[in-house]
């Protein structure tokens, strides 16, 4: 039996369209660096346990109810040392990348908020706090949606651009952050270009992140070493940039502080940030810039069937 409007397994086929990436780029990139630290779960903002998600103890059942120590010391490493690594390896090199940060976040560094500020990165809001939306409800997720803006434009000085979700949305996250203004969502993982998506009889920009190209693979049984994080990125790189000939996409390489910001894995960030500068036609991007190359060369289509909103 055919499933229902609600999904689209086809999405842009065997032909997907050419982006035009600025500079004829055969491929764009995207570094979204996941600023979570001080809005994970905690006994200290009420919540039962301490979050061990992306730590070096994840998977692992200490028994601790209330707080655990050595999982909030794993990350604080993120942001009092990891994040400032990783900032200086793009910026030495000059390249951008994109904050996916949680508002609350912000609120705990503002050393980091104020780099924020003056660096020029843009912001896709992972949420007030580093929570699991689809756990809310409605009201209360509209509520941390306009918290999270309001707080932003606190400490940064400008909203959020976009918003990627921790782990994905709740069934009501594109209609509250269209009725928030947000321009673009990333809570996707179905594509490697841009789409439109209607949404409560509008369109709203899908631009697709990915948990594959990600540092989320260095968790205990993941990857282990800074060759094996470079070779991933690196394949993935020449598997697209060899396809960007004809059918550039667009790749997303997801960073966390605590993870890849540790010296023995920051390596394999750095080789990778210089093997593609080596290749031309390589266009290294925000992703607002991202967002806004493709409203302006794809607009959002006037026509789409109102079964699917």
């Amino acid at each position: 039996m055919p499933r229902g409007p609600e999904r689209d397994f086809s999405g842009y086929g065997e032909a997907p369209p050419h982006p035009q990436w600025p500079g004829r780029a055969r491929i764009a990139v995207n570094f979204a660096l996941n600023i979570e630290e001080g809005s994970e779960y905690s006994p200290l903002d009420g919540d039962a346990r301490t979050d061990m998600a992306l730590t070096e103890g994840e998977g692992m059942d200490t028994g601790i109810d209330g707080r655990d120590l050595t999982a909030e010391s794993m990350y604080e490493y993120g942001s009092r040392v990891g994040v400032w690594r990783v900032i200086r390896l793009f910026e030495a090199r000059g390249l951008p990348f994109t904050a996916f940060a949680c508002a609350l976040a912000l609120e705990r560094h503002p050393e980091l908020a104020e780099r924020i500020r003056s660096n020029g990165a843009d912001i896709c809001c992972h949420g007030y706090r580093w929570e699991k939306h689809w756990l809310l409800g409605r009201d209360k997720e509209r509520e941390h949606i306009r918290l999270a803006i309001e707080s932003l434009q606190r400490t940064v000085g400008r909203g959020p651009e976009g918003w990627c979700c921790r782990y994905g949305p709740s069934v009501h996250t594109r209609e509250l952050l269209m009725e928030a203004g947000i321009s673009y969502d990333s809570d996707a993982y179905n594509d490697e270009l841009p789409y439109w998506q209607p949404v409560s009889g509008r369109m709203q920009l899908i631009v697709p992140y990915s948990l594959v190209t990600n540092d989320c693979k260095l968790v205990p049984r993941g990857i282990q070493t800074a060759d094996e994080f470079f070779a991933l990125l690196r394949d993935a790189f020449d598997q697209l940039y060899e396809e960007g000939d004809t059918a550039p996409r667009m790749l997303n390489i997801g960073l966390h502080p605590r993870m890849v910001g540790h010296p023995g894995r920051a390596r394999g960030l750095a080789r990778f940030l210089d093997y593609i500068q080596k290749h031309e036609r390589v266009w290294v991007a925000r992703r607002a810039d991202i967002a806004a190359h493709w409203r302006q060369h794809f607009p959002a289509p006037r026509d789409f069937p109102e079964s699917r909103s």
